[in-house]
C-alpha cells in the first residue's frame, strides 16, 4: 500500500513537472520575436522623421521654451555649444530612441533590456506589474513601466506599451536643439511593435508630455534589423577632442593646445584653472 502512495507521488510529481514545462513553453512563444540588430530607419538628426530640420520640426512649444530654441539655434549659427553629447554627454529620453547608434532588445517574463552600442544607459523596461517606485533617483533614460498586448488575438503579444518618468536632465529632442523643460517632470509614452507587412521593420510611436509643450508630441520612428549584425564597440570618449570650459567649448589638437570653435571666442577663462590648482595644493 505505501508502495503504490509513493508510485502515485511520484507519477503525480512527473506530471506536475511536465505541466510546468509545458506552461514555460508557452510563455516563451507569446513573445514576439525582436532579436538581432536594430538601426536607424528615420533620419537621425530630427525628432520628427516627416519634417524638416531646426524649424521646420514645429515644435509645439510654450513662448518660454520657444526663444530657448531659439538661443540654441543662434549658438549653432554662431558656431557655439548647446548640446552635451558634444562632450559625450549622455543623450536622454526620449532623444536615444532616435537611435544614431545600434540598439538590441532582450525580452525576459519581467524586463525587456534595450541595449545600445554607445555609452547611453541600458533601458529596463519593467513587465513584472509593478507600481510607480515612491522614491526613484532620477536618471538620463529614466524609469520604464511596460505592458505587454496582444492586439491580434491569436494568443501573442505583438505589441509593447511603456511609460517612461523620473529623468534627468538637461535633455533635448534632437541635434537641432529643441529643448525640454527644466522641470524634468517629462512622461513619455511609446508603442512598439513589428510592421505587419515587414518584419524586420520594428516601429515605436512616441508621444511626449512635457510643460515645454503646449500641447503632447507624437512621432513615429521605425528602426531596421540587421539580418548578419557585426556588433561594434563605440566608446565615446576615447577620441573625443572636444573640451568644455565655463561653459564655452573648444577643440584639443594634437599637441593638446585649445581651439577656438567660432569667429572671436575668447580664450578659456584661467579662473577655473587656477581654481583647479588651489584645489590641488
Amino acid at each position: 500500500m505505501l508502495h503504490r502512495i509513493f508510485v502515485g507521488i511520484a507519477a503525480l510529481g512527473a506530471v506536475l513537472c511536465a505541466s510546468v514545462l509545458v506552461v514555460r513553453s508557452e510563455e516563451v512563444k507569446k513573445y514576439p520575436n525582436w532579436e538581432g540588430q536594430w538601426r536607424p530607419g528615420s533620419p537621425v538628426l530630427v525628432w520628427d522623421p516627416t519634417k524638416p530640420f531646426g524649424a521646420g520640426q514645429q515644435a509645439p512649444l510654450t513662448p518660454e521654451y520657444q526663444a530657448a530654441f531659439a538661443a540654441n539655434r543662434a549658438k549653432a549659427t554662431a558656431g557655439g555649444h548647446f548640446d552635451m553629447t558634444r562632450t559625450c554627454g549622455p543623450s536622454g529620453m526620449p532623444r536615444v530612441m532616435t537611435l544614431y547608434v545600434a540598439m538590441e532588445i532582450v525580452i525576459r517574463p519581467n524586463t525587456t533590456y534595450i541595449l545600445f552600442e554607445s555609452t547611453s544607459p541600458i533601458r529596463r523596461i519593467y513587465t513584472d506589474g509593478r507600481a510607480w517606485p515612491k522614491e526613484f533617483n532620477p536618471q538620463f533614460s529614466g524609469y520604464s513601466i511596460g505592458k505587454w498586448l496582444d492586439t491580434t488575438g491569436e494568443h501573442s503579444f505583438d505589441m509593447l506599451e511603456v511609460e517612461t518618468r523620473n529623468m534627468r536632465g538637461p535633455r533635448l529632442f534632437d541635434s537641432s536643439g529643441i529643448p525640454l523643460h527644466s522641470d524634468n517632470e517629462t512622461i513619455i509614452k511609446e508603442r512598439f511593435y513589428l510592421d505587419k507587412s515587414d518584419p524586420n521593420i520594428l516601429r515605436n510611436e512616441i508621444t511626449t508630455f512635457d510643460h515645454a509643450l503646449v500641447r503632447p508630441w507624437t512621432v513615429s520612428r521605425f528602426y531596421r534589423r540587421g539580418l548578419n549584425p557585426v556588433y561594434e564597440e563605440y566608446p565615446c570618449t576615447e577620441d573625443n577632442h572636444w573640451i568644455a570650459v565655463g561653459g564655452e567649448l573648444y577643440l584639443s589638437d594634437s599637441e593638446g593646445y585649445l581651439m577656438p570653435i567660432q569667429k572671436n571666442q575668447p580664450p578659456p577663462d584661467s579662473k577655473f584653472f587656477q581654481k583647479y590648482f588651489q584645489t590641488k595644493q
